[in-house]
């Protein structure tokens, strides 16, 4: 019965494999979403929420409802509620916490398998305790290397749910500034509409005096009908961009009684992206981060794989059966189809692999920061040239289509110029005030593709996940 002891003691050398540090860390309710909040705030300025029970959804509804409904809101307040609201985001951090779980599994270690059986014949009862530690010389060899790789996958999982938190957050911020400029652009319209429909009913009252005659009458309604067209359909604009909005905060149902401003904030001073963006990118960027870990995980697994080559098609399980007979207890080795063992390769093939692997990663990682840098270059180029665009629309355009729409106008009452005039002047100013509104919304879309540059890239997980 000596052997006996040994086997469990194995048992339970197995079994301390397991890393505490590393499980306590893999276990937890939300492992790696803190990791996930604070790159979020510093990013977005926003902290996203995870919603793992109905109590913290409809607490998280209760909060949405308090935000938007009824109310007009901010795009501060329109990426807040979209970090917390969205489903599919959600499901981006179902998928570290399933990653999280697949830490902590590897941490643990490997799990024995002990079987005990008992048979007997007529008149000699026969006793075998049969303990079997699968794959535990496997399992012992490489139980860090393999938990250093799990963890290498879960930050990756973390990185990964942090791209999708930016991503959501960047075009919830374009959704928003796309849908104000559409109505801030159909507000203007309407505005020029009010001074055409008057002249239209004027040129109406002309036309029954015979001051007019029905060539000039058409000219005047055909301007009026045209800005009631492109009134529709900025109308429609700001509808559609709206809705796309409302679907990136997750909104529904009655909570889709939400507003947004008339018009864009004002153009600041001066454009608010960094001048060291292409640095800033370099350091923050989330896609290169994952790709520099994706070289450690193919370097540590290549080494690793050198040692676990598996037999196709052969299983063996090493283990002693203790038998027990008439007191006596004999051991025997036992060989039984249970588990795959390695065939241990570092010969020319694994080492290709592994050397091509990486080189296919290492250039990869180089190609993105490549494109990484040449991003943040032409977002800053972009930022600082549609600031300058806008500001010189209105700073130099505007004054001057003041002026003469306000000179315009004192020729009309003083019946110097015709209603015609008047009209091809209006019409002149909205083509200039549309036109500086869309550089003012372009400029706040540069300034949100900055972000993204910074920021953003998207991470993609290895197809195969470890263990």
């Amino acid at each position: 019965m000596k052997k006996l002891p040994l086997l469990l003691s194995s048992v339970l050398l197995v079994a301390a494999c397991a890393n505490p540090a590393v499980i306590e860390r893999a276990k937890a309710e939300r492992a790696g979403f803190a990791a996930v909040e604070i790159g979020a705030r510093r990013a977005v300025g926003a902290a996203p929420v995870w919603n793992q029970s109905a109590a913290e959804l409809e607490g998280t509804e209760k909060r949405v409802h308090a935000l938007v409904h009824g109310k007009t809101i901010s795009a501060d307040t329109a990426v807040q509620v979209a970090l917390i609201n969205n489903r599919a985001l959600q499901s981006s951090f179902a998928e570290l916490g399933l990653s999280s779980t697949d830490l902590w599994e590897v941490a643990m270690g490997p799990v024995p398998s002990v079987g005990v059986s008992v048979s007997g014949l007529a008149g000699d009862v026969t006793r075998t305790l049969e303990a079997t530690v699968a794959g535990a010389l496997l399992e012992l060899a490489t139980t860090k290397p393999r938990t250093q790789l799990a963890e290498i996958r879960f930050r990756q999982a973390e990185l990964a749910a942090l791209a999708e938190t930016i991503d959501l957050a960047v075009q919830t911020r374009r959704a928003w500034i796309e849908a104000v400029g559409a109505f801030e652009a159909s507000t203007l319209i309407g505005r020029t509409q009010n001074t055409a429909d008057a002249a239209s009913e004027l040129a109406v009252q002309l036309g029954r005096t015979g001051a007019m005659n029905k060539a000039d009458q058409a000219r005047e309604h055909a301007f009026t009908a045209e800005l009631a067209v492109e009134r529709a359909a900025a109308r429609l604009e700001a509808q559609l961009a709206k809705e796309k909005l409302l679907r990136l905060m997750g909104l529904w149902g009655s909570d889709t009684t939400v507003y947004v401003p008339d018009a864009l904030p004002a153009l600041p001073g001066r454009p608010l992206a960094a001048s060291n963006i292409e640095q800033l990118a370099l350091t923050n960027r989330v896609d290169l981060a994952s790709g520099k870990l994706e070289l450690n995980a193919i370097a540590l697994d290549y080494r690793l794989t050198g040692q676990t080559r598996m037999v196709s098609d052969i299983a063996l399980v090493a283990g002693a059966e203790l038998e027990r007979t008439d007191g006596d207890t004999e051991t025997a080795p036992v060989l039984a189809l249970d588990f795959q063992i390695p065939l241990y390769d570092t010969g020319p093939l694994v080492s290709k692999r592994g050397r091509m692997a990486y080189l296919q990663a290492a250039n990869t990682l180089a190609q993105q920061a490549i494109d990484a840098r040449s991003d943040a270059r032409m977002a800053y180029k972009a930022v600082t040239g549609r600031h300058n665009i806008a500001r010189h629309w209105r700073d130099q355009v505007l004054p001057l289509r003041r002026q003469i729409d306000e000179a315009a106008l004192l020729s009309y009452n003083g019946m110097l110029t015709s209603t015609f005039e008047l009209i091809a002047d209006a019409q002149e100013g909205l083509e200039s005030r549309l036109a500086a509104a869309e550089a003012k919304r372009d400029y706040w879309l540069a300034e949100t593709e900055a972000t993204a540059a910074i920021w953003g890239g998207s991470v993609t997980l290895p197809a195969g996940k470890e263990e």
